[in-house]
């Protein structure tokens, strides 16, 4: 795509056109021809690294199509500069969702559902139905991002790599702190077993509305799984911890079956942890018909502990 084009899409990528920016660059809203409405993503620097995560995101994304992971229509390399342009995503992220100035109240429990459950079919696609099987490495609430129906899709392929291609051991460990898997972060040991933990840490933000670390001293921090984890395995205090935004409008039953998922995922021992289809399958009775699962009727808001 012609670089003239996406300066004279994004006014010169002007501030007033930013949709965000993190350690990779900024995002910029930009409307092309035919009043199409995209986001261009500039990458900054010109480091190895930076050149390789671009590589590896136009090369998957430009072989993988699926209506839960994001879609390229174009990059520019120009100069130094290496452009990427998406389809735009109107409600943004899922972590500006539930972490921004709204704290997730434009999410209700169905929809939150529906945004784990089409994660996890973005995920299914990449571990699944990808010949070799693709490890997305980076899954996380910011690199979920919501269209105007609150259909969720996966994004930011750069640090994705091939199941049984690459030679796991001379991989730079990356991540994001508060996702990555422990062992992982202490052998390096990756699988797709590791974006099934960072699916676990999404689906408690969703469940909790907390940050997967949070600050809680000038120089301490600590982590919603532990936090979380003896808390979640107790009916007696699991509803006590929801996010307030949904806790009087949850079915305790589904509750306690969507704690257990994200208790399975988020397991110390990878082989415990279950396969993406096995979540799949649990989510897909959880969420409505018309949001895409199987769900055909709101069941009564529970006041007492079910039993499942």
């Amino acid at each position: 795509m012609d670089h003239k084009t996406l300066e004279l899409a994004t006014d010169n990528f002007g501030d007033s056109n930013m949709l965000g920016a993190g350690g990779f660059g900024c995002v910029y809203h930009g409307k092309l021809e035919g009043n199409l409405c995209v986001a261009v993503k500039r990458l900054s620097g010109g480091n190895l690294d930076a050149i390789k995560e671009f590589q590896t995101e136009v090369e998957l994304l430009s072989k993988i199509q699926h209506p839960n992971i994001i879609t390229l229509l174009g990059y520019s390399i120009h100069a130094d500069t290496r452009l990427l342009i998406y389809e735009l995503m109107e409600y943004g992220s899922l972590e500006t969702q539930l972490h921004g100035p709204s704290r997730g109240s434009a999410l209700t429990w169905h929809l939150r559902m529906k945004i784990a459950l089409d994660a996890a079919r973005g995920l299914e696609y990449l571990h699944e139905h990808c010949h070799p099987p693709v490890i997305h490495r980076d899954l996380k609430s910011s690199n979920i991002l919501l269209d105007s129906n609150f259909n969720a899709k996966l994004s930011d392929f750069g640090l994705a790599i091939l199941d049984g291609t690459q030679n796991k051991n001379n991989i730079k460990l990356s991540g994001t702190l508060g996702y990555v898997a422990p062992e992982y972060l202490l052998d390096g040991k990756l699988t797709d077993k590791s974006d099934v933990y960072a699916f676990g840490v999404v689906l408690l933000e969703l469940l909790l509305g907390r940050k997967p670390v949070e600050k809680i001293a000038p120089a301490r921090c600590q982590s919603m799984v532990t936090w979380a984890m003896p808390q979640l395995t107790d009916r007696s205090k699991l509803p006590n911890i929801v996010d307030p935004v949904i806790r009087n409008s949850v079915d305790l039953k589904h509750l306690y079956q969507v704690a257990a998922v994200a208790v399975l995922c988020v397991q110390p021992e990878p082989s415990y942890r279950p396969l993406i289809t096995d979540i799949l399958h649990s989510l897909v009775p959880l969420v409505p018909v018309e949001l895409g699962g199987t769900l055909r009727e709101a069941k009564a808001v529970a006041t007492t502990p079910l039993e499942i």
